[in-house]
């Protein structure tokens, strides 16, 4: 089969044959159609952060597709079923963690494109326990991105716990900022768009954001208490510190921010204005499989819509270009043909 690898933190990505997975018990094998490309994968192909992935790698945690094979003991999916392979790879099942309805937070989890190969192939092996079936109505490049920019930012508004009516700021309108704001506005709740790219906003208006704020034109965090006098929460999904920190401060009195993205930098929280205001700081890890499940059934319901730009996968080391120069708009999305 045809497959992207890293092979060297740093360097472009090899595009190259190699064996197609064999699965053993509990897996299936997974033909995949289409792999959203996320900043993550970015960062497994540079060796960002602290937890290094496995060399060599095939990255790719939306892989979606159809199932191909069934390894013995799989009851649940049979052959012909349309599924991705999300970010959440598996758990142990047996943890704390598992036990209580946090696997996202498993200490012996294994994760897609990072710690196992992924879907930047043309097919990909998974536990059938922890793949997801995909609704109808759905082609497979529209709901790939749903496997991860979905579900994650999904999951960071439900732990916001904003209620319908609240403001709620999106600090970053990329590949997840867009979704983002699309099950913000589905759960009830007023959205402040954030970015520093006019065309991002736009993007944002199109999708319902009811206020946009360029950050490198006027100050987010006074143009926020001017307008709404604060945020009940913010969610912050870009990549620089600077946003951080200005999504902190919109956050009104007894609100909440909840950090998602990744960017390797510090955030400094003043302790006296923390506490002296109730102010709540949330990290928020992709979700489990039933916030997938859930947030899948905003997307089959036409409430969430990826901004999609489909992309082959040879053209690979030219996408994670664009991106780090900031020139995609919404989720590129790796088709195997």
């Amino acid at each position: 089969m045809k497959a992207a690898i890293i092979n060297e933190f740093k360097q472009q990505l090899e595009i190259k044959e190699v064996p197609i997975p064999e699965i053993g018990y509990g897996e299936v094998l997974v033909k995949i159609k289409a792999c959203g490309v996320c900043h993550t994968d970015l960062h497994a192909a540079h060796g960002d952060w602290p937890i290094k992935p496995k060399l060599p790698l095939i990255p790719g945690h939306e892989g979606v597709g159809i199932v191909e094979e069934v390894g013995p003991g799989v009851t649940s999916i049979k052959k012909g079923d349309a599924v991705g392979i999300p970010w959440l790879y598996s758990a142990c099942g047996e943890c704390e963690y598992c036990l209580t309805g946090r696997e996202t937070l498993c200490p012996h989890q294994l994760n897609a494109g990072y710690s196992v190969d992924g879907g930047y192939a043309e097919y990909c092996k998974a536990p059938a326990n922890y793949i997801v079936k995909i609704p109808n109505g759905l082609s497979f490049e529209e709901v790939s991105p749903i496997f991860c920019a979905g579900v994650t930012t999904y999951k960071a508004l439900k732990v916001s716990e904003a209620q319908p009516g609240d403001w709620v700021a999106i600090y970053g309108i990329g590949g997840l900022g867009h979704v983002a704001l699309q099950y913000a506005k589905a759960m009830g709740f007023n959205v402040i768009a954030v970015d520093i790219q006019d065309d991002k906003l736009e993007l944002a208006t199109k999708l319902g954001a009811d206020i946009t704020i360029n950050g490198l034109k006027v100050d987010p965090v006074q143009e926020i208490y001017e307008r709404v006098g604060g945020v009940q929460s913010a969610i912050s999904v870009a990549v620089t510190k600077r946003a951080f920190e200005q999504a902190y401060r919109s956050v009104k009195r007894g609100g909440t921010l909840v950090v998602v993205g990744l960017p390797n930098a510090e955030l400094p929280i003043p302790i006296f204005d923390t506490v002296l205001n109730g102010v709540t700081v949330k990290g928020s890890i992709v979700g489990t499989r039933k916030d997938l499940q859930e947030s899948l059934a905003f997307a089959a319901q036409g409430k969430v819509r990826t901004n999609i730009e489909v992309q082959p996968l040879d053209n690979i080391n030219e996408v994670f270009q664009r991106m780090e120069k900031g020139q995609i708009n919404g989720r590129i999305v790796l088709t195997m043909a």
